[in-house]
């Protein structure tokens, strides 16, 4: 079996994990690896049945087309290969405390175990430091120098306190979104521009609205439609910030595929809902739950984050309460939203209490310009604060197909 292309933009992969064992039987299509390319993690299937035998280890970088198992199509399948899985086990069971003493007397206690080199003694003897103190890295568990000064204890500290350190190796999704960060910030003109929203008649909607809404339509009435229309109404009026630089070239696009950021098991996934200033409330909040539930499962593809205008991200839902978000690149801009705190504020001169949210945007000022970015971030601050009037045409059950 060879690598296949995940997409045309990508020449290698890497191989996160094998879900089966060298000589293990595999069924044709059953998932044999999952793959990290610098988008996003796939499932690689096995293209027959029979007898596998892997030509790669978990953490190499393979190339696409590049030979990573064989398949013996010949084998035959085993007979009760469960029943011998299990006897496999009970025997495993039997024989591990067996193995484990064979390796214990192979590699176990010698003479020379806490034994200590003439310069590591005069720095225990120093320092008060008993040999049973010290765990020995040298050969047969000699003590070394550089032992003995890791055990001598900084002012304050405790002798014997954990210090350990684990390394694990970064993902290639990981490495990429890195690079990606870093370029943008040393690539772009960013900065950002804040504001806040007052969500009351948001609320008020949805707690007019949200039992019947989903119960007609399957899926709840969220704060990201109303985020997502308001964005592309906005993208409309200031379209420089729908734009992205191609060299010496700023294309502006006349459509609204707008990057939802979300967080899966392997890291930060970015899907796209296409031409989204096209579809409704109920529109958007059904392709934000399938996109979410395709992101948290592993399933989601390069395809479906690859091509998005403009990026709205939410870091309300983990708690915070204002943040500079970094450009997706190659878009020009990315919203922030946050999270929703009761706060005092002014109305018709008196103080009240109403449920604010922070929005933050973030724009390349190479192409956009302070009036562009401050016009846009106000609009949809104008739009989420009188929605009925900017998002629903003043006919709320028509725009939530009541």
């Amino acid at each position: 079996m060879k690598v296949p292309s995940p997409g045309e933009s990508i020449t290698e992969v890497e191989i996160a994990e094998w879900l089966v064992k060298d000589g293990d039987y595999v069924e044709k299509d059953q998932a044999i690896a999952e793959v990290d390319s610098d988008k996003a993690t796939l499932e690689l299937p096995a293209e027959d049945s029979g007898t596998i035998t892997l030509k790669a280890e978990e953490g190499d970088a393979v190339a696409v087309g590049e030979v990573v198992c064989l398949i013996d199509t010949s084998a035959p399948k085993p007979e009760g290969s469960s029943a011998a899985k299990e006897e496999s086990k009970v025997v495993e069971s039997v024989t591990a405390p067996q193995e484990t003493q064979q390796a214990a007397s192979s590699n176990g206690i010698t003479y020379a175990t806490g034994s200590a080199s003439p310069a590591a003694r005069k720095i225990m003897d120093e320092k008060g430091i008993a040999p049973e103190a010290v765990t020995g890295t040298g050969r047969d568990g000699r003590i070394t120098k550089e032992d003995a000064v890791k055990a001598v204890p900084s002012m304050g500290s405790a002798i014997g306190g954990n210090r350990g350190e684990t390394r694990t190796k970064l993902s290639m999704l990981r490495r990429k979104v890195a690079e990606r960060l870093v370029s943008v910030k040393n690539e772009t003109a960013m900065l950002t521009t804040f504001n806040e929203v007052d969500m009351t008649p948001i609320f008020e909607i949805r707690k007019q609205y949200k039992e019947k809404f989903k119960e007609k339509h399957g899926v709840s009435l969220g704060f990201m439609s109303f985020f997502t229309k308001a964005v592309t109404r906005a993208l409309k009026m200031y379209p420089s910030v729908n734009s992205m630089l191609d060299g010496k070239e700023m294309i502006t696009f006349d459509f609204c595929d707008i990057s939802i950021a979300v967080s899966g098991p392997k890291g930060l996934m970015v899907p796209v809902i296409r031409n989204a200033e096209e579809l409704s409330f109920k529109g958007i909040e059904e392709e934000v739950k399938r996109l979410a539930i395709r992101a948290r499962d592993g399933q989601i593809t390069v395809d479906e984050m690859t091509g998005g205008t403009f990026t709205i991200t939410n870091g309300g839902v983990f708690g915070s309460m204002l943040s500079t978000p970094i450009i997706n690149p190659p878009q020009s801009a990315i919203l922030g939203m946050h999270n929703i705190v009761e706060r005092p504020i002014a109305k018709d001169g008196k103080v009240v209490i109403a449920p604010i949210m922070f929005v933050a945007l973030s724009y390349d000022h190479r192409i956009i310009d302070g009036k562009e970015s401050v016009g846009f971030l106000v609009t949809v601050k104008e739009a989420l604060e009188d929605p009925e009037q900017h998002l629903m045409d003043n006919d709320m059950k028509k725009a939530l197909e009541m």
